[in-house]
């Protein structure tokens, strides 16, 4: 199947999103762990906050990683289907 093709079949998009969502939540739970860790575990989530989500840093955070999994998702079903 040529990539034009896998791109208009639903079952495509269908089975990215079954790889996206999950690798997202992976992605955001490993990066806060990795970058907030000692934090988090310590109870301060007002400081995790300001430093990561506050005035804005959310779109930082969070648009660097959409874009990774989902290229990643894309990647695995393109793969995957024939």
């Amino acid at each position: 199947m040529a990539v034009v093709e896998k791109l208009k079949n639903p079952l495509f998009w269908k089975n990215v999103l079954k790889v996206f969502v999950p690798f997202f939540i992976f992605v955001i739970i490993f990066s806060l762990l990795f970058y907030n860790g000692k934090l988090l575990f310590s109870g301060d989530f007002k400081t995790v906050f300001d430093k990561e989500f506050s005035n804005g840093k959310w779109v930082n955070f969070l648009v660097p990683r959409l874009i990774v999994s989902f290229g990643y998702g894309m990647y695995v079903t393109m793969k995957k289907m024939k």
